[in-house]
């Protein structure tokens, strides 16, 4: 016996409109070509499947019995062919993305879920982390896409720079809010909270100040841009930030103004050179490189 699909898919159709004409234009072929499968589907089993009983096609007791487990079949080979249009069409599939931790709270989850509309079968996996761990873990494949500051540490990524510019987080009645903007000067030992020592926003802002003659008063270090912003919130000083922990202003708390010389914070895309990117991975990278875009800057000669 040599049962084929299509004639499964013919008999399944039939019981399921209950006329050949409809099973013919739910499948999309004629009725003649319709009759034809179902006649080739009875020689092959050996037995009735139909009888016509008042114009309509009722189903013997032995097609009852093969139609559950044609049932099976036909419906998951529709599942498998809308999964090949989903993913043909980006809409399914596994997108893979790790950032740094600053654009990761309110940034990223909001370009995420702008993304994701439209595409509900989209598995999604976020995770942020510090950059030289985001950079290993797209190396070896646990992430198809990561965001991290510079230094790039591995030879093994296509790289899409960006650059940001920086400005001064001040509490809420600071003085220093009279001035549209702040250099060293007038900042001149005032408490600043700051990432660490290596982080590159902390060295920009030291040779911006020992450059001016100013001080630089470091009141609290700490790891993340959102910790410094927490600090600022508390009236404990000042805090050089990023535009992502800045979008933080709207809720209130704190205001920032620019600074001179103007500081920038260096940050890349990463793929793997190794594998290439998914289609839905393809597409929310060029959904991401436009939208960061929007925000980087051109480094010039007053930038640090």
């Amino acid at each position: 016996m040599s049962l084929r699909f299509r004639q499964l898919q013919a008999f399944h159709a039939i019981i399921e409109t209950g006329t050949v004409t409809a099973a013919a234009a739910q499948l999309g072929i004629s009725q003649p070509g319709l009759s034809n499968l179902l006649s080739q589907l009875e020689r092959e089993v050996r037995f009735r499947l139909f009888q016509r009983q008042r114009g309509r096609l009722v189903p013997t007791p032995e097609a009852q019995m093969l139609y559950r487990e044609v049932e099976t079949v036909v419906r998951g080979l529709d599942h498998v062919q809308q999964a090949v249009t989903d993913l043909q069409n980006k809409q399914a599939g596994q997108l893979q993305i790790a950032s740094q931790h600053s654009i990761s709270f309110t940034w990223m989850p909001r370009l995420i879920a702008r993304f994701a509309e439209g595409r509900p079968d989209t598995a999604i996996t976020f995770q942020s982390q510090y950059s030289s761990k985001i950079q290993e873990w797209v190396a070896s494949g646990l992430f198809e896409i990561g965001i991290c500051e510079r230094p790039v540490h591995l030879d093994a990524f296509h790289l899409h720079p960006f650059h940001f510019e920086t400005r001064i987080a001040l509490p809420l009645g600071s003085p220093l809010t009279a001035h549209d903007v702040l250099t060293p000067a007038l900042l001149d030992q005032y408490p600043f909270i700051v990432m660490g020592p290596d982080h590159m926003t902390h060295r920009r802002l030291r040779a911006a100040f020992a450059e001016a003659g100013a001080t630089l008063r470091p009141r609290v270090h700490s790891h993340l841009f959102r910790n410094l912003l927490g600090f600022v919130r508390e009236g404990m000083g000042a805090a050089l930030l990023d535009p992502f922990a800045l979008e933080e202003e709207a809720w209130g708390g704190f205001t920032s103004r620019p600074f001179a010389p103007r500081i920038l914070m260096d940050m890349v895309v990463i793929t793997s050179r190794a594998r290439p990117l998914s289609a839905v991975g393809s597409a929310f990278l060029a959904v991401l490189l436009e939208e960061l875009g929007k925000i980087a800057v051109t480094p010039a000669q007053d930038s640090l």
